[in-house]
């Protein structure tokens, strides 16, 4: 009988045999239900990642794994040179769910993204009338939109930048949160679209102040630029609201998802926006072989009718405001900042005996539950969506635990 692997033997394989671009907590998941997963010994964990956002519906959840595997056995792809039967339910209801007169499917968050600079850039040579080649996208300092070469020309990051020159042309970069610095871009006639995440979250969670959104919105009307609103982590109830824009009724003219509007279960992405920017690209101009595909179609439109039907916007804001409470009350000399919204969260570390962000995840793993840092000194805590009262506080629980061990 073949003998059964370890954690260790699995984390030698991918060493061995996989790129080494990925720098993974210690821990080899086989299982996952709800808000938890399950490593290959056995051992439950609390998973307060949610695959960067993506599993906001939780873990296998039975109503997406039916829809999916309900569609699998019945059509997965013909690709767009052919209609299916799927993809007009899903466009419609997609646009009225969000608001929007049309939707461009997508598989990855980055593409969704490169989707959204085409459209943005079309736009800006069929309608607004900038000189051809000459049009520009504002964007801010500590974003992550993706990882394509164009999407890393437009990083304030050197480990996302460096090494991977030429750079792409045509992106302006601005402080995060500054009205000030992003109207002077703004005046420049040739800037075509202004394209930020609500909340920076890859950057460690960064809230903007009251007003920001509202008044790039503003900005925006004035000299007549699009904003483009990346969703991909911030949206699907993340943050409390639906979107993230919602917490200052804000509407994006290019409003761009993925992760969650799956539920985890599938790479699926898109771009919604009115008529007057979606139709300015023509058959032939762009497009995806997988880009709404069955699976994807039935399984998004299931994945945001959990949103609703479970009411995850407004228990993600209850269940963060618990959290945030909790883990600004936490005496310890390693937590300098707690911020977030609603069950979108982070905590900045300050190392102490050698101890770092690193080691405060290591030690919750062991503890059962699982997070990660990001930028080496900021631990991201993001949850199912599903989460309940007693889990949170279970969960929390850890967390206090592991601090103060460490003190």
């Amino acid at each position: 009988m073949a003998q059964k692997m370890t954690s260790q033997s699995f984390i030698e394989k991918e060493d061995r045999y996989g790129a080494h671009n990925y720098h993974p907590l210690p821990v080899v998941l086989e299982k996952g239900e709800g808000i938890y997963v399950w490593d290959v010994e056995g051992k439950r964990y609390f998973d307060f990642l949610s695959a960067y956002s993506a599993v906001n519906q939780g873990h296998c959840h039975p109503r997406l794994v039916k829809a999916l595997t309900e569609q699998a056995s019945k059509l997965a792809l013909t690709s767009r040179a052919f209609y299916n039967n799927k993809l007009g339910d899903w466009e419609e209801y997609i646009t009225r769910y969000f608001g929007f007169d049309r939707m461009l499917p997508m598989n990855t968050g980055a593409e969704g993204v490169e989707t959204a600079l085409k459209l943005a850039r079309k736009w800006a040579y069929k309608v607004k009338g900038i000189a051809r080649n000459q049009a520009k996208i504002v964007v801010c300092n500590g974003n992550f939109h993706g990882r394509t070469i164009t999407i890393v020309s437009m990083s304030s990051d050197p480990d996302a930048y460096n090494d991977y020159g030429p750079y792409t042309p045509g992106f302006k970069n601005i402080p995060f949160n500054d009205v000030v610095a992003l109207e002077e871009a703004l005046s420049d006639p040739d800037v075509a679209a202004f394209l930020t995440e609500p909340i920076q979250a890859e950057a460690g969670v960064f809230v903007p102040s009251d007003g920001f959104l509202k008044a790039a919105r503003e900005l925006c009307d004035q000299y007549n630029v699009l904003f483009i609103a990346d969703e991909i982590q911030t949206g699907i109830a993340r943050s409390g609201k639906l979107l993230a824009v919602d917490h200052e009724n804000v509407k994006p003219d290019i409003l761009i998802l993925g992760k969650a509007l799956s539920g985890g279960m599938y790479p699926i992405s898109c771009v919604l926006a009115n008529d007057k920017v979606m139709l300015t690209i023509k058959p032939g101009e762009h497009g995806s072989t997988f880009g709404g595909n069955p699976i994807a179609s039935a399984v998004a439109m299931e994945a945001l009718q959990i949103i609703k039907d479970e009411n995850l916007a407004e228990n993600s804001d209850k269940m963060g405001q618990i959290f945030r409470k909790e883990l600004q009350a936490i005496k310890s000399e390693m937590i300098v900042e707690v911020r977030g919204k609603g069950l979108l969260n982070a905590v900045t570390i300050k190392p102490k005996n050698g101890k770092t962000a690193w080691d405060v995840c290591l030690e919750m793993k062991d503890m059962g539950l699982l997070a990660k840092p990001t930028h080496g000194d900021i631990i991201r805590f993001t949850p199912p969506l599903i989460i309940n009262e007693a889990q949170m506080k279970e969960a929390i629980a850890i967390i206090k635990e592991v601090f103060k061990k460490m003190g």
